[in-house]
């Protein structure tokens, strides 16, 4: 049952989520395609990121959790976290977006994206020995100038409390890989290359790893799935 507890974790974050799409009234599902478009097209650098990581050490991870599939260095399950978990991010974003009317936090992008520039910034600075810390600050740097000042994206305040909402989520489920309740963890890190401020066993730069990683995924599924509509509404119009 040991092995199995990393492939659990990405089972249950999101096979609640998986079943809520075929709900009439959310429909996800019709949207698939433009997720696995936009997860695949991020996850090309991050898992890039991590094979390097993993081979100089920085992380590495405890296979006596996983199923011991190992690919460039990074366990099966780490290469399926890289879906698992934006999917359940993007549809979570997706059903907020659905159900609320949150247009209004649009007038918080100026305070967010200044103040993250800004403590990433000097966090990079200060500790640019820190290799994870300062490739997280600069990932989210570059993220939030590309999403704010060249794309115009409106919806970053609206991200952003989704995504304090699903630190409900991160918890248990980051937690559970960092060691909470285990023997040991199944993610390791090496104590001389990140801050070493965890939130319980979490380190902080995890956090912020997710929250990049989910800006970018919803920005490319936005583009896709507004590009899968039109051509939907283009086939319809040509068929009538």
């Amino acid at each position: 049952m040991k092995v199995y507890t990393y492939a659990l974790i990405l089972f249950f974050t999101v096979i609640i989520c998986f079943i809520a799409s075929f709900d009439k009234r959310i429909l996800f599902n019709r949207h698939f395609a433009a997720f696995l478009k936009s997860a695949i097209l991020v996850a090309i650098p991050f898992i890039a990121w991590d094979i390097w990581f993993t081979a100089t050490g920085v992380w590495w991870f405890n296979t006596d959790y996983t199923l011991g599939i190992v690919v460039a260095g990074l366990p099966l399950e780490e290469w399926l976290f890289f879906i698992c978990i934006p999917f359940s991010c993007v549809f979570t974003y997706f059903c907020f977006d659905k159900f609320f009317k949150l247009d209004w936090l649009s007038g918080m992008n100026n305070l967010i994206v200044f103040v993250s520039v800004i403590v990433c910034s000097l966090i990079a600075l200060l500790h640019h020995d820190k290799i994870y810390t300062l490739v997280t600050a600069i990932a989210t740097i570059v993220t939030l100038i590309y999403l704010h000042f060249v794309v115009r994206a409106r919806w970053i305040g609206k991200a952003s409390l989704v995504f304090t909402v699903l630190m409900l989520g991160f918890f248990p489920v980051n937690g559970v890989l960092t060691g909470t309740g285990l023997e040991a963890p199944i993610v390791n890190y090496n104590p001389n290359h990140f801050l070493g401020i965890r939130m319980l066993t979490i380190p902080v730069e995890d956090a912020v790893y997710g929250y990049t990683q989910f800006l970018l995924v919803l920005y490319f599924f936005k583009r896709f799935k507004h590009t899968l509509d039109e051509n939907k509404k283009r086939i319809v119009s040509q068929e009538l």
